[in-house]
């Protein structure tokens, strides 16, 4: 099998096969971190480091783990040695998805075959830049030409959209929503907490120094998000916390913290579980998906947020938490009457939230996230998840990416893998072809479609 050719990562006839029925359908991509302004302004990117590098702590990490001075990466260097360092080393990252994500978007997008490299490296960087001077490359023409048909990006529950207003009469082609991300609300104990409730209290000329104010502005926050076509909430959380906690408590609490009290580990819990549940009555009372990603510490490598701030680097996941015992009350307040998907970091957490999920029909497992986002955390996965719960089940693909182009290549990844999955099933006589197609369809757009998209 030759690098990226038309059978990569597919093991045999079968797999192909079913990829063909798949690789063609539209993308739903219910959480990435896209720039609304971007695809707004439509101007395009000037060259190949911009496309691929300068938003992508991804690909930082693997130049700073070959060597790269910080100069070269986050530093005041030229796009143009920056690109020429990333590319020096780019065969040395070889068996990260990295490596492949950018091969498939030269592939792709701009026609390249080489393989990237110091003795490519210029070459591509012309040429990319010569394509990216084209209308055909503006990121409106980009995302209908990867066939993007929904898109949500990720927001402040403090934004008023401006830019999804005017994207919803300038864009065509495809539809781009917006999702609640409240979770900053949650973390009272962080040094910039009272910070952020002012500015959504701002946003919405709502009073937050107590408990019913926050409540009320919140509520005012997702009655305009849902005006703007919003069917989501994402809530980063590094250990689920969910227990019953009086108003009464939790308003004592609040009133502590904005008068900069300190607070006890306890008081933090409680109002983590407070406010966990009412952001899901609000998206119960909608009709709205309830995502949970679970497991990541971020910020662990203190240089790199000392000097870059967040989304730099430096995350990582942890094994030792908690989930069945701290989900339980969130699940069984909500059973049956929210849609809930959980993303996990850590494969060590696979299984408990495939157990969970098989437990309630309105639980979902979400694709493997973030580190584990390659063909063979995918793989491993898919292979583990629904000997427990249903393929069926399985919320699709999500980017969770910061770069336009990598919608597709990361979609192409997790479909071909999903194929290949299947395909393997069906060569060893565990399910026919027929019902293997229509369910790696279904994975792959029917059903995230039907789960987020549809009216509940």
């Amino acid at each position: 099998m030759a690098f990226l050719d038309k059978n990569y990562l597919l093991e045999g006839e079968t797999a192909a096969k079913l990829y063909q029925e798949i690789e063609n359908l539209p993308i739903l991509d219910a959480h990435n971190h896209g720039d609304i302004d971007e695809i707004l302004k439509n101007e395009g990117w000037s060259d190949i480091w911009e496309v691929e590098a300068a938003t992508d702590h991804y690909v930082w990490e693997m130049m700073r783990k070959r060597g790269v001075p910080e100069e070269k990466i986050t530093g005041s260097a030229t796009n143009k040695e920056k690109w020429l360092a990333l590319a020096g080393i780019f065969p040395e990252i070889a068996g990260n998805p990295t490596y492949e994500w950018i091969h498939l978007d030269l592939k792709r997008r701009f026609g390249i075959e080489e393989a990237i490299s110091a003795h490519t490296a210029e070459m591509i960087w012309q040429k990319t830049k010569n394509m990216l001077a084209t209308s055909a490359m503006k990121p409106q023409n980009v995302l209908k030409e990867m066939n993007v048909e929904i898109m949500c990006t990720t927001d402040e529950p403090y934004s008023l959209l401006e830019g999804h207003k005017k994207a919803r009469q300038q864009v065509d082609g495809v539809k781009i929503l917006p999702t609640w991300r409240p979770d900053k609300i949650m973390n009272i104990e962080a040094d910039k907490w009272q910070e952020y409730v002012t500015k959504l209290g701002d946003a919405f000329k709502t009073e937050v120094d107590d408990l019913s104010g926050l409540l009320t502005a919140l509520q005012k926050s997702h009655d305009y998000f849902a005006e703007q076509g919003c069917v989501a909430s994402d809530h980063g959380i590094v250990e689920p916390i969910s227990y019953a906690v009086a108003e009464g408590d939790a308003a004592v609490i609040y009133k502590k913290a904005v008068a900069g009290e300190e607070l006890s580990s306890k008081e933090i819990r409680d109002f983590k579980a407070f406010i966990l549940l009412e952001f899901a009555k609000l998206n119960q009372a909608s009709g709205w998906v309830t995502q949970l990603h679970i497991g990541a510490i971020r910020d662990y490598r203190e240089k790199v947020y000392d000097n870059l701030g967040p989304d730099a680097g430096g995350d990582i996941s942890n094994s030792d938490i908690e989930i069945a015992e701290n989900i339980r009350y969130f699940v069984n307040q909500f059973d049956s009457k929210l849609d809930i998907v959980l993303y996990t970091m850590e494969p060590t957490h696979w299984f408990t939230a495939s157990t969970i999920s098989r437990a309630f029909p309105n639980v979902s497992l979400g694709a493997p996230w973030w580190l584990t986002d390659s063909p063979y955390g995918m793989e491993k996965q898919m292979q583990q998840v629904t000997t427990v719960d249903l393929f069926y089940n399985l919320a699709g693909m999500v980017t969770d990416s910061r770069k336009l182009m990598s919608y597709s290549s990361r979609t192409e990844m997790f479909r071909r893998t999903l194929a290949n999955v299947v395909g393997r099933q069906v060569d060893r006589g565990r399910m026919p072809y027929n019902v293997a197609a229509d369910l790696v369809a279904h994975v792959s757009y029917y059903g995230p479609k039907k789960l987020f998209f549809s009216e509940k």
